[in-house]
């Protein structure tokens, strides 16, 4: 088995809008070094000063070095056909790539990471950068962030995991069925293999424990496995990878409970990498309110962050609609509403518009409460769905138009009597939101037959 030990330097952390400065290329046996490539590539682009104090590669440096396509053919050559070493491997990998595609050059070897393996052999470090690993090892770094002299100590360190490992683990490693090429440098392997296929919700941790993402699933496994297999080279996901350092889930037993405590825990946490659900809100809404004279009014408005009206809807024409709908529906004041201003909208002589007297203006409360009744329903209902194992069911409770909780029964109990609302009280409460509310209601109504109502 030949090993291709690899070191780049780069102008930035990922590989979509950065170029390479250095590459370092060892080849090994597993007895010794054979080959050796070295050189400074010339980006295309400026090299930022945190970069150069970094690595000390200046811009002068790199300006009668050769570009990357001078110099593909003979990177391509030395990394075919050999298993790609690196400490982290996935980032040097997804920059050689890159730019090897770029140069008409598909790059598919087999990856070793140093990080993960040296996690595996020498368990229970406090830190496993190239930097902390080596001096546990009491391997010397010579130039230290130059791709040259941090290939050399990862030879080096490579050397003493092949000597340590006598169970044949980086066989394993480098199997097809194995995770270790595609897993994050910090994500234990054994957070992953306890993720089960069903359907639940999953969380991404950072060094300190913080949640940083949470997803649902229909299988667990497969879509956690699915955020690792593709290598993409941008910012945002190379970012997202570095900072994943442990996985925990809940399983939910069915897809709708799933939805549901995603959307709660996103809205709770606040994770760093969630953007849809975090940041969405509906953005208009009918208000009910009260003026100076005492008559209750509806009227459109856009919503502040966490607003509350009687109705929630994505558009303002969804809004007048509804609006105008209900306005002819219960014969109420186009003035009134909203719907219009000018006063010969109204053609009712005796509109709590017109006449600001008390009779007038309790008439017209009368007539509008039940079409704020309409907008903001009260009705009380249970979804049940399947739960986390044969025996039981899950279920979901909506009352008084409230989003209240989730729970699960056994299913002789479910089977046993009539149910009353009362029996679905022991439940784990939730905070409804806009989200919630409409995974809820489109559920129901694709639903019906999954349904309990209750008056």
């Amino acid at each position: 088995m030949w090993y291709a030990i690899v070191d780049i330097e780069t102008t930035g952390g990922h590989a979509a809008s950065n170029g390479i400065t250095e590459v370092s290329i060892y080849l090994h046996d597993g007895e010794q070094i054979v080959g050796h490539y070295e050189t400074l590539i010339n980006p295309g682009q400026h090299i930022p000063y945190y970069i150069t104090g970094l690595t000390g590669i200046t811009n002068e440096m790199v300006m009668k070095a050769p570009p990357f396509s001078e110099v593909a053919e003979r990177i391509f050559t030395l990394l075919q056909d050999n298993v790609f070493v690196a400490h982290n491997v996935n980032f040097d990998y997804s920059f050689l790539r890159h730019q090897l595609a770029d140069c008409g050059y598909e790059l598919n070897t087999k990856k070793l990471c140093t990080v993960r393996l040296s996690r595996k052999l020498f368990p229970g470090l406090p830190s496993y950068s190239l930097g902390n690993i080596c001096g546990y090892l009491d391997i010397k770094i010579n130039d230290r962030h130059r791709a040259g002299g941090d290939a050399r100590a990862t030879v080096t360190l490579l050397e003493k995991l092949i000597e340590k490992d006598s169970e044949g683990v980086i066989k394993k490693f480098l199997k097809k069925t194995s995770k270790e090429q595609s897993l994050p440098p910090h994500v234990p392997r054994e957070h992953y293999e306890r993720l089960p296929d069903l359907p639940g919700i999953y969380y991404f941790h950072d060094q300190r424990g913080k949640v940083v993402y949470v997803g649902k699933a229909k299988q667990i496994k497969k879509r956690v496995s699915s955020h690792f297999s593709n290598n993409s080279t941008s910012k945002q996901k190379q970012d997202f990878l570095r900072s994943i350092h442990g996985i925990s889930h809940e399983v939910c037993g069915n897809e709708l409970v799933a939805l549901l405590l995603e959307s709660h825990e996103i809205k709770r946490l606040w994770p760093q990498f969630n953007r849809a659900q975090k940041h969405y809100e509906p953005k208009f809404g009918i208000i009910q309110y009260s003026d100076q004279r005492g008559i209750t009014r509806l009227a459109m408005q856009k919503l502040r962050k966490n607003g509350t009206a009687v109705a929630y809807f994505e558009s303002l024409a969804e809004c007048h609609s509804q609006l105008r709908s209900i306005m002819e529906e219960y014969e109420l004041c186009p003035r009134l509403t909203g719907v219009a201003t000018a006063p010969e909208s109204c053609e009712n002589e005796d509109c709590a518009c017109r006449k600001g007297d008390k009779r007038a203006i309790t008439a017209y409360n009368k007539k509008i409460a039940p079409a704020i009744t309409s907008l903001a329903t009260n009705e009380s209902f249970v979804i049940l769905e399947e739960g986390r194992t044969s025996r039981e069911s899950a279920y979901v409770v909506v009352e008084n138009g409230q989003f209240t909780g989730m729970g699960y029964m056994p299913l002789e109990q479910l089977q046993s009597k009539k149910l009353t609302l009362d029996d679905f009280r022991d439940v784990s409460l939730y905070r409804e939101n806009f989200s919630i509310r409409s995974i809820l209601y489109n559920y129901k109504e694709n639903h019906p037959e999954r349904v309990i109502s209750f008056s």
